[in-house]
């Protein structure tokens, strides 16, 4: 472990220069985020002001972190998830100058270490995935929080916790809701989480999808990307969900809906995307076919009761990388990928570099509008809040530029006739 008092600790610098060569490959793919830098590194509109990140620690990461210290940002980074870290990402970010605590396989003690070591000075904005980041914040520095501009949260799981949290008024200063742009949560969700989750599947396992009865708890936008995928790819996909009309638009799209009960004995894979905890749990692991693989998508690893499938197992061995085998008492084998951690970045690199591209083009520009906000005198609530639609619509714009695509105008007359409420048939 390669570690620097008040600079960064990571598991190896000498891996830093295959993981500036991962950089670079998501700098080719990011072109919002690139012209993003391009444009504000000559101003540095973030000159004078502390960003703290707790974020994945990959590719596309490195390219948002670089970006905002270009923008004149002092950066200091941990990893949100204790299997999400790219180690040789890590070493070239310390070795580029960023304050960065994270490797992977991190146990929960280092974890909340390296989210200390990065709030030891007090930063003047905070960017999370997950939000650990926050409430670390508010449950063991909130005299820190009087001197913190506010925030973003990039994930679903996130922004539902720190919206209760504001709905109770224990939220102490205002945070933007960036997984609830629209370029955010309806690409990065679904057709990120969709191709990320079988490419860490398929690492893992190397198993054929096609043909496969394919589990997939929750069709929420991650969920739906995931189904969407396997279906691509030849899998029979079972949806389980609590929810009505996510199950109803389940079925109108073509799969088959149940109970987790009844999916159990079913089912050859099966992926959690739901937030929730305890989506499969010991009895569902015991009525499993021989062989069946279980994984999570869901940023917790709380999806998968793992202590009730060991308490009807008899033993438990890492037959591969990322792949758990247990047996249980009654003889049959079940696979468990990455240990019920988000499985396509514990097992694969997180979502593809051109969605990543749009999901962090809404984190850059959620931290200018608190920083513009803060120099013009602006009064924010302690709530969580959206980013403009506006800025949606310009991100995807860009996007669309960047790969060669037109789109229409309305015209004069159209305008007019949009909000024209006398115009009848």
């Amino acid at each position: 472990m390669d570690y620097k008092e008040g600079g960064y600790k990571v598991k190896d610098l000498s891996l830093a220069d295959k993981g500036r060569m991962r950089i670079e490959w998501a700098e080719s793919r990011m072109p919002v985020l690139m012209q993003l830098r391009e444009e504000f590194s000559k101003t540095k509109p973030f000159a004078g002001y502390k960003i703290t990140g707790c974020l994945h620690v990959t590719k596309e990461t490195a390219v948002l972190i670089e970006t905002l210290a270009a923008c004149g940002a002092e950066v200091a980074w941990s990893g949100c998830n204790p299997l999400s870290t790219n180690d040789e990402v890590a070493a070239a970010l310390a070795l580029a100058g960023i304050e960065i605590y994270a490797w992977y396989g991190q146990s929960t003690e280092e974890f909340y270490w390296s989210i200390d070591r990065t709030i030891d000075k007090t930063p003047h904005t905070t960017l999370d995935d997950g939000a650990d980041l926050i409430f670390r914040v508010h449950s063991a520095f909130p005299e820190k929080s009087a001197d913190i501009i506010g925030g973003s949260e990039e994930t679903t799981t996130g922004v539902h916790r720190l919206r209760a949290m504001a709905a109770d008024g224990k939220l102490l200063y205002p945070v933007y809701a960036v997984n609830d742009a629209e370029t955010k949560w309806d690409f990065d969700n679904v057709y990120g989480t969709g191709q990320s989750t079988l490419d860490g599947i398929l690492r893992a396992s190397s198993v054929l999808l096609a043909g496969k009865n394919f589990v997939v708890a929750g069709y929420g936008h991650c969920g739906r990307g995931v189904a969407m995928r396997a279906k691509g790819m030849g899998a029979n996909v079972i949806v389980t969900e609590v929810k009505p009309t996510a199950a109803l638009k389940a079925t109108l799209e073509g799969m088959r809906v149940m109970t987790m009960e009844e999916a159990a004995k079913q089912g050859d894979i099966f992926v959690t995307a739901t937030g929730m905890k305890d989506v499969i749990r010991g009895e569902h692991f015991a009525s499993m076919k021989e062989g069946a693989i279980v994984c999570n998508t869901g940023h917790y690893d709380v999806e998968l009761n793992l202590e009730e499938l060991a308490e009807i197992s008899q033993d438990a061995r890492m037959i591969r990388t990322d792949n758990r085998e247990y047996t249980l008492d009654n003889g049959k084998k079940i696979y468990v990928l990455a240990d019920g951690r988000l499985v396509n970045l514990a097992a694969a690199e997180g979502h593809p570099s051109e969605v990543m591209d749009m999901s962090f083009a809404n984190q850059f520009q959620a931290h200018l509008a608190l920083v513009r906000q803060h120099e013009a005198g602006e009064e924010m609530p302690n709530d969580v809040m959206d980013l403009p639609e506006e800025l949606d619509q310009q991100i995807a714009r860009v996007k669309l530029e960047t790969m060669g695509l037109s789109i229409d105008a309305l015209t004069k007359e159209q305008e007019i006739y949009a909000t024209d409420y006398s115009a009848g048939t």
